[in-house]
């Protein structure tokens, strides 16, 4: 069985898979993840999944902030 963070990591990619697209500002991806689920705590999983298989790169105020930031 899929969780929502598997549904929501499929969802995020094919939303942001666009040219030019990889990167969103952190509000822009839990807005996303959010469309998929209301688990906090799958946001959370989802965004930290996201960020550390490089998938999604953040721009913005949270560029270049290390992942271990948000954990």
């Amino acid at each position: 069985m899929r969780t929502a963070a598997h549904t929501a990591a499929g969802s995020i990619t094919a939303r942001f898979e666009e040219p030019g697209c990889d990167r969103v500002t952190l509000l822009e991806l839990v807005d996303a993840i959010c469309d998929v689920t209301d688990d906090d705590q799958e946001v959370v999983a989802t965004v930290l999944s996201l960020l550390r298989s490089g998938r999604v790169e953040l721009c913005g105020s949270f560029r270049g902030h290390p992942v271990s930031d948000f954990s």
